[in-house]
């Protein structure tokens, strides 16, 4: 058997014992995790800085940070979130138990991206947890350091047989694929999301696709510049632009091209200095083939502002582009790098069909001071998640489902959506072998007597109430079945 089989057959030993269901043990699991994160930030830092040139204090504020809350989340709710559901009844069910009962898949497997390593791998890797999943990890080949740490760690806070971590490139994830999974959640781009669907499809595995695209921005030109440029910069050059939420491009009325391009240019000395280059808190692209192919965009462009760049540093400055046309070589896939394009509109007509003339994204980006233009972008579009007057921060509430749609991806996570999407989610009816006469409707030989009745129980719904109207209720049922029962005898 190959490495990547073996990982997978302990993966699904171990949970066949039964030990990653108990509420206890996922609970201390993940506090083992959270403790990976206080304990080892240097080294994660520092793996961090090799692979992406990122900040010793960027990287928990975009790395663990939100990871260290995802957990306390699942630690204080896990109880509420693995309980049964109540489910309203109709007359027929009554007196049943009726209720949704989450029960763990088995076997996950998750394949992170290299961008934000720690992020998108595990925080998929928590909701397995709580959902009382075993769970593979594959963090990506890309950002190597971190997956050499993450694979070194993981083992010393977490059970290594439930949670084994399977390194490697290419060769090795399509190992993996190649094995029967309950779920596989992938992060990463679309081309790779199709391999990844079609592999699942063999087993009928149901997937997660944490995709991308081409996420708009568009600004009104009555808004206040100065702040919506500053927002849409840091959102744009964090992580120098290697952020699938990222603003992919910019929409806006002819008449403020200029103002935009100044404030944006001001925003970016103010967070990076005159010299990015040498400013600590910019990144670099991870490696020369994402480097050449993010300066094969910017050819048939005109720049507005940076466009510095070092190929032995895999260094490109932020950088903006000016009067850019609909079939330029930087508007025919997802940018993934600190390339901003701005397209001039004439509307927010204009602006909504170009939108809907294009793959959903991601995420979609609207600046303005009018609510009712907001409503109606939201109203008109349609996108994995939407944002007005701010970038990527939707990504950080717990409460919203963060996930594509379309073209950006299947299925959605964070907090109880993790839950529930590493989660079956079994519906459940317990009957006693009671009160026969009520069944008798439904019982050969059909009548038109038994269709009245059973039109009446069955389509008669009662929502979950109060236990004395349950028992009135439930008494009215007792009446009826006797009388159904004196009726068809």
């Amino acid at each position: 058997m190959s490495k990547q089989q073996l990982a997978v057959e302990r993966a699904r030993r171990a949970f066949r014992t039964g030990r990653s269901k108990p509420l206890e043990y996922r609970i201390q699991q993940l506090k083992n995790l959270e403790r990976l994160f206080v304990e080892r930030k240097k080294e994660i830092a520092g793996a961090l800085k090799k692979d992406l040139n990122k900040s010793e204090h960027g990287t928990p504020l975009y790395e663990t940070l939100g990871l260290e809350g995802e957990i306390q989340l699942a630690v204080r709710k896990l109880k509420e979130w693995a309980a049964p559901r109540p489910v309203s009844k109709n007359l027929l069910t009554l007196s049943d138990e009726v209720y949704i009962k989450p029960e763990p898949l088995g076997v996950v497997l998750i394949i992170g991206a290299w961008n934000y390593p720690w992020a998108v791998t595990i925080q998929p890797l928590i909701g397995a947890i709580a959902a009382g999943n075993a769970a593979v990890i594959k963090p990506s080949e890309v950002s190597a350091h971190t997956a050499k740490l993450m694979e070194d760690l993981l083992p010393l806070y977490v059970d290594k047989e439930l949670y084994p971590v399977v390194t490697g490139g290419v060769p090795e994830t399509q190992e993996l694929l190649k094995q029967r999974f309950d779920h596989v959640f992938y992060t990463g781009n679309c081309a790779v999301g199709k391999i990844v669907m079609e592999a699942a499809s063999h087993h009928l595995t149901p997937v997660t696709l944490e995709l991308g695209g081409k996420s708009p921005c568009y600004i009104d030109k009555n808004c206040n510049l100065t702040i919506a440029c500053r927002r849409i910069a840091w959102g744009k050059y964090t992580n120098c632009g290697q952020t699938c939420i990222a603003p992919d491009y910019i929409l806006c009325d002819p008449s403020i091209q200029d103002r935009v391009i100044q404030e944006i240019t001001k925003s970016v000395q103010e967070f990076y200095t005159e010299n990015p280059k040498t400013c600590p808190d910019y990144g670099r692209i991870i490696n020369q083939r994402h480097f050449k192919r993010i300066m094969a965009m910017a050819e048939d462009s005109t720049v507005a502002m940076g466009g510095d760049n070092d190929e032995a540093e895999c260094y490109i400055a932020p950088t903006v582009l000016r009067d850019v046309k609909p079939e330029a070589k930087v508007m025919q896939e997802e940018i993934f790098g600190p390339l901003l394009p701005i397209l001039t509109v004439d509307s927010v007509d204009s602006a909504i069909e170009f939108i809907n003339d294009r793959e959903k994204p991601l995420a979609l980006y609207v600046f303005s001071s009018d609510n009712k233009l907001i409503k109606r972008v939201v109203d008109e579009t349609s996108s994995g998640g939407f944002l007005a007057n701010d970038c990527l921060v939707h990504f950080s509430v717990n409460d919203l489902p963060f996930g594509g749609v379309g073209n950006s991806g299947i299925g959605a996570y964070h907090g109880k959506f993790s839950f529930d999407q590493l989660s079956h989610l079994r519906g459940c009816l317990i009957k006693q072998l009671k009160m026969e006469g009520v069944n008798n409707m439904r019982y050969p030989p059909h009548t038109a007597d038994k269709l009245g009745w059973a039109r009446f129980f069955i389509l008669k719904h009662v929502p979950v109430v109060r236990t004395f109207k349950l028992a009135a209720l439930a008494m009215l049922v007792v009446i009826a079945a006797a009388i159904i029962q004196r009726i068809l005898d």
